[in-house]
């Protein structure tokens, strides 16, 4: 199924939506299931139109004729409430366009009792602004519905299209979760941009295989759940994920942890144990930190990567496990390599596929999405009053460095859904400074943006590789002529040349 996930100013119900998202995408990851919805806009894939409904309690107006122009909808039109309320019983709608005449006030209390009945999905009221005059509109906007947009739409309906395809992803999401209440991970991983639809992008892929993977990637930034994902989408997801922190054991006790061991192995070994490794046959173990690992159980690890067998501690019979491997890391394990800190036969047997996870600070507008999807799922522990973000707390979170990555946003959501006193979580509550929301980037040209973003990707791949150009240039895809003219082109030094003979790669 294809959707599209959310992220607009749905909270403070204006219709001057000023984002523009180009693709949303979701793993939602619970139990053994991993849920996955997008939507393209730019670069579009086969998907099949969504449905909405649309209440047109005034046929006689050109309103349907202004919907018409959505793109990738099917508007499901009925003309009385009655009939609102029959095709809600009849289809599963997630959105639904409200347009009405406020102008009677006996009907008033009619439409708030509808609207209240079937918030299950998100409306969006389309009406004429003299009506937003009235003080028992506002609240019933404020209270029944998702956004508004005033009439006629005009070149707001691009702006329309896009608020219904974030509403339609979190009246989705929503559902899902109260379908499964197995969902209790802390956070799922959320995002719309190019660099999180290319981690689901890998994520797919390597699910398929059987190979080991290496997550790498700062704290905070979700390589657990992604570990989860591709183990819940592989052959293996009905079998455990048994999950490992090499940082947060003791190195006395790590060994017997990963391998298990025998009654009398050691003082106080009173029954035999199974190991990690051995609990996750026919699954999958995931070796969080795997650079904090022992450099003596690192060649016990290579092992049984390499023969797929383990010992217990105590007993010298090799027993054979079959296990998918799964790793991750925030240090740099080709310096480490470097450095004699880890096993370079195991660096390579542990990165057949590699995933790196962006950082929160480089992921754009998922910031906003993070926070108002944190904020959804949280809704129900706190404040019932709470409905979402001021527009200076939303600025503060877009330009907030995020060190902490996602971890930190979710603990500041949190605690300003906790301290906040209002309807509206202020930069205040986050602890966040307002003074943030004024720093802006400079405006550049689409041309200057690719432009930057290719000698970035170019300069890192090559500081990755120590500027071994044949490498640099498989990672990157291109022929290594290819990569020498784009080197030339953001003036990017060879230093590979500097101390190697010309014909050395």
């Amino acid at each position: 199924m294809q959707t599209c996930l959310f992220y607009t100013s749905g909270d403070n119900y204006t219709s001057q939506h000023t984002h523009r998202v180009e693709c949303t995408s979701v793993f939602a990851l619970s139990g053994h299931n991993a849920m996955e919805t997008y939507k393209t806009r730019e670069h579009p894939r086969p998907q099949a139109k969504r449905k909405a409904l649309f209440l047109n309690l005034e046929p006689g107006t050109a309103i349907a004729d202004e919907l018409a122009r959505l793109n990738g909808w099917i508007l499901h039109e009925v003309n009385s409430l009655e009939q609102a309320d029959k095709a809600l019983l009849q289809q599963n709608y997630f959105v639904g366009i409200a347009h009405f005449d406020w102008s009677d006030p006996l009907t008033h209390q009619e439409f708030s009792t509808f609207f209240q009945q079937h918030n299950q999905i998100a409306w969006i009221a389309l009406i004429r602004p003299e009506y937003l005059r009235d003080i028992a509109l506002r609240r019933a906007l404020f209270e029944n519905f998702y956004d508004y947009f005033s009439l006629p739409l005009g070149d707001n309906i691009i702006n329309l299209e896009t608020v219904l395809g974030h509403a339609y992803g979190i009246y989705h999401l929503q559902q899902l979760e109260s379908d499964d209440p197995g969902i209790n991970d802390e956070f799922q991983m959320v995002g719309t941009s190019q660099e999180m639809l290319s981690i689901f992008d890998q994520v797919r892929k390597v699910a398929k295989t059987d190979a080991a993977v290496l997550i790498t990637g700062e704290s905070g930034t979700g390589k657990e759940l992604i570990a989860r994902a591709i183990h819940q989408r592989s052959k293996r997801g009905a079998y455990p994920f048994v999950a490992v922190n090499c940082g947060s054991l003791p190195e006395t006790l790590i060994h017997s942890e990963l391998f298990g061991y025998e009654k009398g192995a050691f003082t106080g070994a009173a029954q035999r144990r199974l190991g990690r490794i051995e609990a996750a046959d026919q699954g999958s173990l995931f070796l969080d930190e795997i650079g904090d690992l022992d450099l003596n159980l690192q060649a016990h690890l290579l092992r049984f990567l390499q023969e797929g067998t383990i010992e217990r501690l105590g007993n010298n019979t090799p027993m054979q496990v079959d296990v998918r491997v799964i790793a991750a890391t925030n240090i740099d394990l080709v310096k480490a390599v470097e450095q004699g800190r880890f096993r370079e036969d195991l660096f390579y047997r542990l990165s057949v596929l590699n995933i790196d996870l962006p950082p929160l600070r480089n992921r754009g507008e998922d910031k906003e999405l993070l926070a108002r999807f944190f904020f959804k799922k949280f809704s129900s522990d706190h404040n019932g009053q709470l409905r979402g973000f001021t527009d200076e707390a939303i600025n503060a979170i877009i330009h907030h460095s995020w060190p902490g990555n996602v971890r930190e946003l979710i603990n500041r959501v949190r605690r300003g859904m906790i301290m906040s006193d209002n309807k509206l979580i202020t930069p205040q509550d986050l602890n966040l400074s307002p003074g943030l929301a004024e720093k802006s980037e400079p405006i550049r040209t689409l041309s200057e943006a690719r432009s930057e973003a290719e000698k970035r990707a170019i300069s890192a791949t090559l500081h990755r590789f120590d500027h071994n150009i044949s490498r640099a240039a498989k990672a990157l895809g291109v022929s290594r002529v290819t990569l020498y003219r784009m080197m030339e082109k953001h003036h990017l030094h060879d230093k590979s040349s500097d101390n190697q003979p010309a014909n050395q790669i």
